[in-house]
């Protein structure tokens, strides 16, 4: 069983506006990441606790929290351990167990250094209840196979693990070897999609992430996971908050809300032609089921 979930605020700021993309493309599940102008690790009790509440009246559950935490200079690792314990307050709040999480920028060559640190931040969560999950990413100590897998086999015990296929290719790795090293250890999935030659971000299937050997692995495992839509089609209002790179895409979409959707179907295209269609669960949630 297959559930969808996605970084909505890619189809627009304002939580309704998520919401709305979410049920239009039939989405139960939300990694929140913005909401209006503000990063979910700014946002206050009382803001964290309405967006939960109106989350849950419109049948939309966090999955995960897509925090920034890790997304800083190793040397500043120790006063990012406050802003840790912040956002796993909000996590709590939005009734979520999951935060998605990095591993520093110039760290490259301090393995040990990482793994400490990454060690705090996973006790830190442990007292809440949660668990983070590192994504790899370019530019942060977890951006290549190799050292995903140091992390993943002789690393941070507790640390579980997030597979985005085209933050591998932008680091020249081959999602395949990826997919083969990190499959049993992943926790969830993003769902983004690039050509490598030419760096561009396409619809899922499009691109060489091999998303569609993906399914075929998660329907061949018999295992349940999660998928997030990330496409990352179209600049949108936080885009600058998490790359500081052009954004290079093959299409032009004329509104988010259109690219937001052009990422939804493309991943029910590829659902249906890996075997699976869509079914609802006994909480009401959209699910895919193989058949």
């Amino acid at each position: 069983m297959i559930q969808l979930c996605a970084f909505a605020d890619e189809a627009g700021d304002a939580l309704e506006t998520q919401i709305a993309a979410l049920k239009r493309n039939g989405i139960s599940l939300i990694e929140v990441r913005k909401v209006g102008d503000k990063n979910v690790a700014d946002l206050t009790d009382g803001e964290a606790r309405a967006t939960a509440r109106v989350l849950e009246q419109n049948g939309i559950r966090v999955w995960s929290v897509g925090s920034p935490l890790g997304k800083v200079d190793l040397a500043d690792a120790v006063a990012h351990m406050e802003k840790v314990r912040r956002v796993c307050e909000i996590a709590v709040l939005l009734h979520t167990e999951n935060v998605r999480v990095f591993s520093f920028f110039k760290a490259e060559n301090e393995p040990a250094a990482v793994k400490a640190y990454l060690a705090q931040m996973v006790a830190i969560a442990r007292e809440y209840g949660l668990t983070l999950c590192h994504e790899n990413e370019k530019g942060i100590f977890g951006d290549t196979v190799a050292r995903v897998k140091e992390l993943a086999s002789a690393g941070v015990e507790g640390l579980a693990f997030v597979y985005d296929p085209a933050n591998y290719i932008q680091c020249g790795q081959d999602t395949r070897e990826a997919m083969a090293a990190m499959f049993d250890r992943t926790r969830y999935f993003h769902i983004k999609d690039v050509i490598a030659e030419t760096g561009q971000l396409v619809p899922a299937g499009e691109g060489d992430g091999h998303i569609d050997e993906l399914l075929a692995r998660i329907r061949d495992t018999g295992r349940d996971a999660v998928l997030t839509l990330e496409p990352h089609l179209k600049v949108f209002a936080g885009y600058a908050d998490i790359d500081d790179t052009a954004l290079q895409t093959k299409y032009v979409y004329e509104t988010n809300e259109e690219s937001f959707d052009a990422a939804a179907n493309a991943m029910r295209g590829l659902l249906i032609g890996a075997g699976y269609h869509a079914a609802v669960n006994e909480k009401g949630e959209h699910i895919w089921q193989a058949r």
